[in-house]
């Protein structure tokens, strides 16, 4: 005999236990076929396994399934669909949510959530104001869409008015974004990111994995590595975030050797690095100018299983190129197993200026040229004219600024290429 005949709570079951969201549906397939009676659990787990999916027709059919059963107004089962669409395709979504006769709060947070996917933050602050009341997950889900596409102060100023309105109060979830907004935001998101801490210690917070490594990136970020040390410290566990974290504080304020003793302590406390450990493993031998140790550490990444990446390559190169060993430089680009971008190129260009390398660098101009974008790459063209008037390409140099005058090309403000990586 069947194990699920006559036993409706075995098919939820089943539905809720499946291996793989095909299972669940294959399950579901089942059911309808045999004219199995399905109660809201069966609809809201096949809605939940078919959810990462994304496929708008399974979605369509299951609404439409949901729509004959007489469960479109039950308010769990219609939030359980408003997820699956905006996975799947958020115009059905939209009009999903627009006619829903009831709408919890759930359905409200997830529109603010999927409007954030999709970068359109003035339709998902607008749900926010639209809500009738809101939960501690309505003020963190604005605030993280905030945070998550780069609007750090407009996230700051939600978060105090979220503290003056008092009515809600934040939890670990709400204080992760907020943190993230004030590593971000310079000596204003220190401030905040201490009254924060300050906030957490006066109610008595577990320094969770989670908290304690937000709290470390933020105060290794904004340059306070005595106090990222502590919590680092004080942390009853860690994970390969929180000594990445730290790591890269240390390598981006220019502390190598700190940066590699902790690296290495890693190691021996047997954490598996990944990464970004590297980058800033690496990042940290460019500042120091190892170049030795940075060759023991790129190849160190296959050790661990890990494919290197464009930013250890693009350390690699910078290390070489600051250390004028320029041929091994152009050769590792050579040889790299990914598309060099213009950041690569970069470190590379700026170590033929300052080594007085025009011959080197001539190599490669035309396809950089090929490759730069006049909106982004200013300091690009800014560079490959010194570099002519270095060789004393004077024509080439002069065509190049007046190239730079005709595409209105934006000059960056100078910086160390090898910290685009750490940012």
């Amino acid at each position: 005999m069947s194990l699920f005949v006559g036993n409706m709570s075995s098919w939820a079951t089943a539905l809720r236990n499946a291996s793989s969201p095909r299972k669940a549906l294959q399950l579901y397939a089942k059911m309808h076929r045999d004219g199995v009676h399905f109660d809201s659990f069966c609809i809201l787990f096949t809605l939940k396994s078919s959810t990462p999916l994304q496929n708008t027709a399974v979605t369509r059919h299951l609404h439409a399934h949901i729509v004959k059963l007489g469960f479109s107004s039950h308010v769990y089962v219609a939030t359980s669909l408003l997820n699956t669409y905006i996975a799947a395709s958020f115009s059905d979504a939209r009009l999903l949510f627009d006619e829903m006769p009831e709408k919890s709060i759930v359905s409200w947070n997830t529109m603010i959530t999927g409007y954030s996917r999709l970068g359109d933050i003035p339709a998902a602050r607008s749900v926010f104001e639209e809500m009738p009341h809101w939960d501690v997950a309505s003020w963190s889900s604005m605030i993280a869409a905030y945070t998550n596409n780069g609007y750090y102060q407009q996230g700051m100023s939600l978060f105090r008015r979220m503290v003056g309105d008092g009515r809600v109060k934040p939890d670990e979830i709400t204080t992760t974004s907020v943190l993230s907004v004030c590593a971000h935001t310079g000596s204003l998101g220190l401030l905040a990111g201490k009254s924060v801490h300050g906030f957490m210690l006066k109610n008595g917070w577990d320094l969770s994995v989670e908290l304690g490594t937000v709290l470390v990136n933020m105060y290794a970020k904004c340059g306070f590595l005595k106090c990222a040390s502590q919590v680092f410290e004080l942390m009853q566990e860690k994970n390969v975030i929180s000594w990445t974290s730290l790591i890269c504080g240390f390598a981006h304020h220019g502390y190598s050797e700190e940066a590699l003793a902790i690296f290495e302590k890693m190691l021996l406390a047997g954490i598996k690095p990944n990464e970004l450990t590297f980058t800033g493993v690496l990042s940290a031998c460019v500042h120091a100018g190892l170049v030795t140790k940075g060759h023991e550490y790129f190849k160190m990444i296959e050790r661990y299983g890990l494919e290197p990446r464009i930013q250890h390559y693009g350390c690699m190169v910078d290390l070489l190129g600051k250390a004028g060993k320029l041929e091994e430089a152009y050769e590792m680009i050579k040889k790299m197993k990914l598309e060099p971008n213009i950041v690569v190129w970069g470190s590379f260009l700026s170590a033929c200026k300052e080594h007085g390398q025009f011959e080197m660098a001539e190599r490669v101009i035309g396809q950089v040229m090929r490759m730069v974008k006049p909106e982004n790459d200013g300091g690009m063209y800014t560079l490959i004219s010194d570099l002519y008037v270095l060789g004393r390409k004077w024509e080439d140099a002069e065509r190049l600024r007046k190239l730079m005058i005709d595409v209105n090309v934006r000059k960056a403000r100078g910086s160390s290429f090898v910290r685009t990586w750490l940012v």
